[in-house]
């Protein structure tokens, strides 16, 4: 189903009922409201005005729409900030962040925990019954703008609380922080600070648990209010809107309170901004049409966060808050939609219905202009529509691939990265990107979640092993290939007793000696399967019984098999993962594809799509005799052709 999002407060209300009849004409079933109306909502304190949202719900319900309702708790009004500015948040540097924008409050705050629970409590108690009402949305972009973690007097006291509940003693914690050194011990808890003010770097178990607390925070903050939905308005489901990669919350753990995962896609803009490393001639070469696998990527970890999976905003045109901001190339909009339904979402929801000309976001376009005009993503929403009504879409299927993905690893190698460019995000889009482009289809799964089914598992990276997901490494028959730094810290953040990997040496009998990172122009290479590779970055010194697969131009091992699993002793170059992983895949008996610039494929159930990134057409690699169901042999440039075969 298609949705769109609405802002009846911008608009006056005798245009509510006109756009609720065109939505409707246009083929949309769902539409998102009021996730910003705190101060149309209560205007003063304790001054409810439940009118004009009663008379929009009942409007856009009566046309035949689905209503997803937000909660209004991203932006306190501005009279909740004056009563009690200690709601804001608090920057690294110790500066207030302030009223004028959005998110601005501390998911520690008491008092801004008690003010969300008691306006969630009163729209839950107004509208959880209502017809019209078919979900919820929590809040909106937890994370958004660097929100997660706050630096301020509430944050200090919640995250002592947290240390004592997870410690119980101070001497534990001293323990696991090693405090010992640089004479950092404390007597108490009441003594411990925030990390973010030290003369040097503070100690980086430190960080990590204040990393950890912060998205502890959030995942209470939500829980707080899905529970409050759930007792006021049974039947109807929850869900959020994650964001592009936004890695300082566990959003696995997060999902566990929703039923559906939402996201916000955005592929011009998160590619213009380096959402995911993008390189200046991609940056050139996808200008209008978005990184053929920045959309997807999302797609795919939303869906392991959530089985059950929206996009809540999809770009309809140009945005307004990246470095640059161009216009989508003609088709686009249609195949971005068609490409989320490829990856199984039930729901694309297009942002906006109307670009508002006023305020922060008035360059940003949405499916009409501001003089109530249909703007150039109507019509390919249409198109869609129509399109969809004429199909039935297949069930989903899982892939035969998955991608171990880590939020905690992220923490660890901001915390402690060794290298200045060895970024975790970095990593894992080095192995996503080449298991897309040898068309493959790619699941994501949580550290310690099952394997059952996969015949060929990556874990780029994952510092810390816990018993869960060594046991999982260990019990799959798949093939595993293991990134650079798995298995390298205890939970703690210190070197394990044994040195790296850990506990997977029971697994794989070789031990990590000496790391070194290098800088940017010092690159090395490996050797495999008589083909020479570069690498950068990363190299590890290994210790092992093990004969090598892969070596260093010194003859020290780069690379190594031992039943199952496969370590990389280095930071992989993306020529080699194909190389390697193309390999791995086609001794599986996996369809290989190795596929021309611009193309991707996905399939769901029988159905094989193919997506034209680029401005040449492709031919469509289907086989022969295929029955396309839409487009044909020849994928047009920013279009899509999809088959079955006969």
């Amino acid at each position: 189903m298609l949705g769109v999002c609405y802002y009846p407060e911008h608009w006056p209300p005798e245009r509510w009922a006109e756009d609720a009849e065109r939505m409707r004409a246009l083929g949309l079933s769902y539409v998102r409201i009021g996730e910003f109306a705190w101060s149309r909502l209560e205007p003063d304190p304790g001054r409810l005005d439940w009118g004009w949202l009663d008379q929009a719900i009942e409007t856009l319900g009566r046309a035949g729409l689905k209503v997803v309702l937000g909660t209004p708790t991203a932006t306190p009004p501005k009279w909740l900030v004056d009563q009690h500015p200690e709601v804001l948040a608090v920057d690294k540097e110790g500066r207030v962040r302030g009223f004028g924008s959005r998110r601005h409050y501390s998911f520690s705050s008491r008092v801004y925990q008690r003010e969300a629970r008691r306006i969630v409590t009163l729209l839950a108690q107004r509208y959880g019954q209502n017809p019209y009402v078919a979900g919820w949305q929590t809040d909106n972009e937890y994370g958004c703008h660097d929100t997660t973690r706050s630096y301020g007097p509430e944050d200090l006291r919640a995250f002592r609380t947290w240390l004592s509940a997870r410690y119980g003693t101070i001497e534990a914690l001293n323990q696991a922080w090693g405090n010992v050194f640089w004479s950092m011990e404390y007597r108490s808890f009441e003594e411990i600070d925030l990390p973010n003010q030290s003369v040097t770097e503070a100690n980086p178990s430190h960080w990590l648990d204040f990393y950890r607390f912060s998205s502890d925070q959030v995942v209470a903050f939500n829980r707080m209010q899905v529970e409050i939905l759930r007792a006021h308005s049974p039947g109807r489901f929850i869900v959020h809107n994650f964001m592009g990669y936004t890695p300082d919350f566990d959003h696995f753990k997060l999902a566990e309170d929703l039923d559906i995962a939402g996201w916000d896609s955005y592929p011009l803009g998160f590619t213009d901004m380096d959402v995911l490393p993008v390189s200046s001639s991609d940056k050139i070469r996808y200008a209008h049409s978005g990184h053929p696998d920045m959309a997807a990527f999302h797609h795919d970890l939303y869906r392991g966060v959530k089985p059950r999976w929206w996009v809540m905003e999809q770009q309809p045109g140009p945005v307004n808050w990246a470095h640059h901001n161009p216009s989508p190339a003609p088709g686009m909009v249609r195949l971005w939609t068609w490409e989320a339904l490829a990856h199984g979402a039930e729901v694309v929801s297009y942002f906006r219905w109307r670009q508002f000309p006023q305020a922060q976001e008035q360059f940003h376009a949405g499916l009409n202009r501001p003089d109530f005009q249909p703007d150039v993503a109507f019509f390919e929403a249409e198109q869609v529509a129509q399109e969809l009504a004429a199909l039935a879409l297949p069930p989903t299927q899982p892939a035969p691939v998955a991608l171990v993905f880590d939020y905690e690893a992220d923490w660890v190698y901001q915390i402690q990265p060794q290298g200045e460019e060895f970024r975790y995000r970095d990593l894992v889009w080095l192995f996503y990107q080449a298991l897309r482009r040898l068309g493959l289809d790619v699941d994501f799964v949580r550290p310690g979640g099952s394997l059952e089914g996969y015949r060929l598992v990556v874990v780029p990276s994952s510092p810390i092993l816990r018993r869960p997901m060594l046991e999982a490494l260990d019990t799959t028959p798949a093939a595993v290939v293991l990134g650079p730094r798995t298995g390298s810290k205890t939970e703690a953040l210190g070197i394990p007793p044994e040195l790296p990997p850990g506990a997977l040496q029971a697994l794989l009998p070789l031990k990590v000696v000496r790391v070194e990172s290098l800088r940017p122009g010092v690159e090395l290479e490996v050797a495999w399967n008589g083909q020479r590779y570069p690498c950068a970055l990363w190299r590890e010194w290994v210790e092992t019984g093990l004969a090598p697969k892969g070596y260093f131009p010194d003859g020290k091992g780069a690379l190594f098999q031992q039943r199952h699993l496969h370590y990389l002793a280095f930071w992989p170059s993306l020529d080699f993962l194909q190389a390697y992983l193309g390999y791995l895949a086609a001794t599986l008996g996996l369809p290989v594809q190795r596929l021309p610039e611009g193309l991707r494929l996905r399939r769901r159930g029988p159905w094989t799509f193919a997506f034209n990134y680029g401005s040449t057409p492709q031919p469509a690699p289907a086989p022969s005799g295929a029955r396309y169901l839409l487009g044909g042999p020849v994928v047009a440039p920013y279009t899509l052709s999809i088959w079955v075969q006969e």
